[in-house]
């Protein structure tokens, strides 16, 4: 690996210990290459298979990345309403990203679609939103291992903290995101 994205990926490190003042840092980081450099893989799309709880980042139809995830409480289907505590399913953009949010980083997935309000409406409900990529909450409620070991979103996409700074490096906004039962 050359140094310049070495040291880009170092000096990702000060996430895990003081997010606010190193994303200012990573939002001004160049990734662009000198001769005889490699820049990082940036992601043309990310998949999410909910039942193998998988996140892959592809560029083209090569995998860069794959991490386990967790999902919302009750996975299984499509999201419906707000408190469903389930994980959309369909076909999404990466919008907005969060370095101050309730948990370690966060990228805002474009749900709800227009479809998805219709559908809600139709049934008398909210669709919910504020679906994220994210890490692990920054106040924990409980040890590591649970939020390795299950799901426990609200219907978010979790990943662990070092697994969400690769992701966020490696994503930018409007990037596509499938997710799949």
């Amino acid at each position: 690996m050359s140094r310049k994205p070495l040291f880009l990926l170092l000096s990702a490190l000060p996430l895990l210990f003081a997010p606010g003042l190193a994303m200012s840092q990573l939002q001004q980081a160049s990734f662009t290459p000198s001769r005889g450099e490699q820049a990082f893989p940036v992601a043309t799309r990310v998949v999410v298979y909910k039942s193998a709880r998988k996140l892959e980042l592809l560029r083209g139809t090569e995998v860069l990345r794959s991490y386990k995830v967790s999902l919302g409480l009750q996975p299984e289907g499509h999201k419906e309403r707000v408190g469903d505590f389930r994980t959309p399913e369909g076909r999404y953009q990466l919008t907005r990203r969060n370095a101050r949010s309730e948990y370690f980083l966060s990228i805002q997935v474009s749900y709800p679609r227009p479809e998805d309000i219709k559908r809600a409406k139709a049934n008398g409900d909210d669709p919910g939103g504020a679906i994220m990529i994210h890490g692990l909450p920054n106040r924990l409620r409980h040890t590591p291992e649970y939020y390795a070991t299950r799901d426990w979103t609200d219907g978010c996409i979790a990943v662990s903290n070092s697994d969400m700074v690769e992701i966020w490096l490696l994503t930018q906004n409007d990037t596509p995101i499938e997710i799949l039962p």
